[in-house]
């Protein structure tokens, strides 16, 4: 590679920084190719960006390293997930449906992505971040800002001293340090290269009491996946899942009075299921005040070979939704989602060769998608609405206001959009009903989440039409102090992650047990 030729093309680059186009890139590209011919790969661009940023010969811009980025849709959402999976551990569950592979965490599979990066790493939390971390940035993604998912096994199985030790070595590896202590790494983070915005966990409903609730929020852990599954206690027990509805109704109000962010696993097409009925189903999640997630995953119920399923298909009990009926199942769910939830996921990443029968496409969600555009249909989902990558005018963006109660709490969803109707940041506001459990959150409304969207970006960076750092966040809070004083609430507490203590300490906050707590009259500035 000729450095001199690479440096003159990222230099022309640099010199249009501020208004550079995917169009504009590939012109200035072409006017320097390589010696040899073609053009610069992403890769050849940014190693040589980094060495002449680190040499001084250029200066850092990261307008400039968004565009040398690939695979730009990673951060999209205004954070790096960086996703771990915990090592095989015994599973209080039996379901009939989950596969269980010597050497991975049961109901994943050796073959699967994630779980190829774990094996290769070892399983050790601290490799597998660095390396996901690494990842990001060789791709030339901001890693300023994690959100730490921690996979695998049911993590409320694992013995304690595990799961601190797993986050404690995580939380290491973004901070480039070494702690004694779960407390110190968590400190440590505050300040960190990489800032922990959040931490997720997986686990069963059944496994939630109020000793498992606090002792997560000691953890740090502000988001809880919980597998659900189904809303249909015959359903469950067929598939032998090993909890009740009641129990999923419960888990979910522990966690919310808690100030948790909730995302349920919901499957259809399990045993015993119809898509009538699983259409039915679906509806409870948002009917049942006891439920409305905040976040969903939708798994599709998938034939795998060595299950107890796959005998029962094989014995003629079992058959699996055709990719029509699965997709028009799909794509009506989806026009009944409330626009306070986010669904992540509409299918497992399971490799189409494990895949015994039924749907096996890995762009399910692009499948949908078209249906529901053919048919004239939309879904009102946090992640259809996002900003994503479209420059943003702030001052055009208006506040709107969704409130709905569950079995405990008022919530309040507000939300930034622009006058599309795109989602630009949104906060939840929760007013709890009835006394919490947890003592620090006496007297308190509780923040739940703050999430600003649009490109990720290094900390303290602003780009013009970039909804990140432009202060709606503090806005937001400040909406929400409003209201809090209003509903006569003489406390406003946010469930922090443990990278997000300072932002919530610059504008008036405390830490005040596991919550940072705010008995002003405003939010600072």
């Amino acid at each position: 590679m000729s450095l001199d030729r690479c440096e003159a093309a990222l230099r022309a680059l640099a010199a249009r920084a501020d208004r550079l186009t995917p169009e504009k890139v590939q012109a200035i590209l072409r006017r320097y190719p390589r010696p040899g011919g073609g053009l610069f790969t992403r890769d050849q661009l940014l190693g040589t960006y980094r060495r002449l940023c680190a040499e001084g010969r250029l200066a850092f811009d990261s307008r400039m390293a968004r565009h040398l980025q690939r695979k730009p849709t990673r951060t999209i959402s205004g954070v790096a997930p960086v996703t771990v999976l915990t090592p095989p551990h015994p599973c209080r569950g039996h379901c009939i449906y989950c596969p269980s592979v010597a050497e991975v965490p049961k109901s994943y599979l050796p073959d699967e992505p994630g779980v190829q990066r774990a094996i290769r790493f070892g399983y050790d939390p601290f490799a597998q971040t660095a390396g996901r971390v690494r990842a990001f940035q060789n791709i030339g993604h901001p890693t300023d800002k994690v959100e730490l998912l921690i996979l695998g096994g049911t993590w409320s199985d694992y013995p304690p001293e595990q799961q601190e030790w797993f986050i404690r070595r995580c939380l290491d590896a973004l901070n480039g340090a070494e702690a004694r202590s779960l407390a110190e790494a968590q400190r440590l983070n505050e300040t960190a290269p990489h800032r922990n915005v959040g931490l997720v966990v997986e686990t069963r409903p059944d496994c939630i009491t109020p000793a498992e609730v606090r002792r997560l929020r000691w953890l740090g852990v502000t988001k809880v996946q919980l597998g659900a599954q189904s809303l249909d206690d015959h359903v469950l027990a067929l598939n032998r899942r090993g909890h009740t509805v009641a129990e999923t109704r419960a888990a979910v109000r522990s966690l919310r009075l808690a100030g948790f962010k909730i995302a349920l696993h919901w499957m259809p097409n399990l045993l015993g299921a119809t898509p009538e009925s699983d259409l039915t189903d679906f509806r409870r999640l948002w009917d049942d005040p006891a439920l409305r997630p905040d976040e969903l995953k939708i798994y599709p119920c998938l034939l795998l070979p060595e299950t107890d399923l796959y005998d029962l298909w094989r014995a003629g009990k079992h058959r699996p939704y055709d990719e029509r009926t699965l997709v028009d199942l799909l794509a009506t769910c989806k026009t009944l989602i409330p626009p306070y939830c986010r669904v992540n996921r509409l299918m497992r990443d399971i490799p189409a060769p494990d895949i015994a029968a039924g749907v096996a496409r890995s762009n399910l969600r692009q499948i949908v998608q078209r249906r529901m555009a053919e048919e004239g249909l939309i879904c009102r989902c946090i992640r259809c609405r996002e900003v994503r990558d479209t420059p943003v005018d702030t001052e055009t963006l208006r506040l709107t206001l969704t409130s709905y109660e569950t079995d405990a709490t008022l919530e309040h969803f507000l939300a930034y959009e622009t006058p599309g109707g795109r989602l630009a940041g949104f906060l939840r506001l929760s007013f709890p009903q009835v006394e919490p459990e947890m003592a620090e959150l006496e007297g308190c409304a509780v923040v739940r989440e703050l999430h600003i969207y649009g490109p990720a970006l290094p900390l303290s960076d602003r780009q013009q039409g970039r909804p990140q750092h432009a202060g709606l966040g503090t806005r937001l809070l400040q909406k929400a102090q409003e209201m809090t004083r209003a509903a006569g609430y003489p406390r406003l507490a946010v469930i922090a992650a443990v990278g997000t203590r300072p932002y919530y300490q610059e504008r008036g906050f405390a830490a005040e047990g596991l919550y940072m707590v705010s008995y002003n009259d405003h939010i600072q500035r």
